[in-house]
């Protein structure tokens, strides 16, 4: 598959910024990140040998406030994929009116190759030769190959670093060490969360739709136990060694404790084996890919048989299969803000940083479901207002709007 990430959000952006009459200034401005950092991490193993790891991080844009999120450690990760997803970045937080740019970064690395000593070096490395300046300047977060675990180690070496505590430097973290309740859930969540808002807007009866879930880790998970709770038959669910299905829906929580169990989802009692590709083409209401970029294509976009494609990973749905699937009238709900409980959980664990005043979970819970829920909305009508099918561009344009007034009102442009 001949597949640019990079490409795909610049072909979005443009198309936004026409239909949005955008400043072609801003949009020029937009076309590429405003600062981008490159660096190389030396490490002794602990064989005695020594590798060398490549690592990234882009600040896309920082008009609206401080750059924020993302820090991925993955093999195959490379530039251009870190800076398209520092602007997707600043999509999400502009659609949703949080306060922040666009930022994103990783290392060139299979946490799976390194012992615990190694990846925590390596982690711990990563901030030292970033070099980051704190809160208000640019806060790494989290995302594939890191976790809570990673994020407290990159906490306590920028402290060690300045010799002072500042919990709002690095997002994702335990709520011990300054981080917020909610934090492991808010993006499975809050892909529920617009779920609902979305299947409310279509006339969408929640109870008994049948969903298919692609992707079972951190995002997956929660959403499809969601998705349960609410009524829905989750009838397939994919991960990385395979996938399963039930015409009648699966046993949730039974497959939870398989998949913590096993490791995967596979032979899982009462199920029948799927691939990720035919999962995608199943017999199901909603769909939701929730693993990787670009896996809903032109050759697969007139298989899909869902009514409503919820875009749990980043940018799953490439350009021209998006075209395919408004043209059936198939409801997509773009990743902009259906993965967006993420950056606005960020944006409270910063809050309660700053404040030293710590949020229980209900608060959390119904601040994250009102943003998630005004944010897709404002989408919507959007979109309505240039008589437009995608939701997508319909956020896209709101996001751009806010940035270029931002932008003008500093003089950039």
């Amino acid at each position: 598959m001949d597949y640019n990430f990079l490409d795909e959000s610049g072909q979005i952006l443009r198309e936004a910024g026409r239909l949005g009459r955008i400043d072609p200034n801003v949009v020029e401005f937009l076309a590429a990140p405003a600062r981008v950092m490159t660096f190389r991490i030396p490490m002794k193993m602990d064989d005695g040998s020594f590798r060398v790891f490549d690592a990234h991080r882009v600040r896309y844009n920082d008009a609206l406030g401080p750059s924020r999120d993302g820090t991925r450690i993955s093999a195959d990760l490379d530039l251009d994929e870190v800076k398209s997803l520092a602007l997707i970045m600043s999509i999400k937080h502009a659609a949703g009116r949080i306060p922040a740019g666009g930022g994103k970064g990783g290392i060139v690395a299979d946490p799976r190759e390194l012992s615990d000593r190694e990846f925590e070096s390596l982690c711990r490395a990563y901030i030292r030769y970033l070099r980051p300046r704190g809160q208000a300047y640019d806060v790494p977060g989290a995302d594939i190959g890191t976790d809570l675990q990673t994020m407290s180690w990159m906490l306590d070496e920028f402290e060690s670093i300045t010799g002072y505590h500042e919990p709002a430097a690095v997002n994702d973290k335990p709520p011990i060490l300054g981080g917020s309740q909610g934090g492991y859930e808010a993006t499975g969540s809050g892909v529920f969360d617009v779920f609902r808002e979305a299947a409310e807007q279509t006339g969408l009866e929640i109870e008994n739709t049948r969903v298919a879930i692609q992707g079972f880790g951190q995002v997956g998970t929660v959403a499809a136990g969601m998705f349960y709770e609410a009524g829905c038959n989750v009838v397939a669910v994919s991960d990385s060694r395979g996938g399963v299905y039930a015409n009648d829906g699966l046993d949730v929580p039974g497959l939870l404790a398989h998949k913590r169990a096993t490791g995967k989802v596979a032979d899982f009692a009462g199920s029948e084996p799927i691939s990720s590709e035919g999962m995608l083409e199943c017999d199901c209401d909603v769909l939701v890919p929730a693993s990787v970029q670009g896996v809903i294509t032109a050759d697969n976009a007139d298989r899909i048989q869902a009514r409503m494609v919820v875009e749990a990973a980043n940018a799953p749905t490439t350009v021209k299969a998006e075209a395919m699937l408004l043209e059936r009238d198939i409801t997509i709900v773009p990743d902009v803000l259906a993965n967006a409980g993420s950056v606005h959980l960020c944006q409270m664990e910063r809050s309660q940083g700053l404040s030293d005043d710590y949020w229980d979970i209900d608060t959390i819970n119904r601040l994250r479901q009102e943003r998630l829920a005004r944010g897709y909305r404002e989408a919507v009508n959007a979109a309505a207002e240039h008589h437009l099918k995608s939701i997508r561009l319909g956020a896209w344009i709101n996001a751009l709007k806010r940035i270029e007034e931002a932008m003008h009102l500093r003089g950039w442009c």
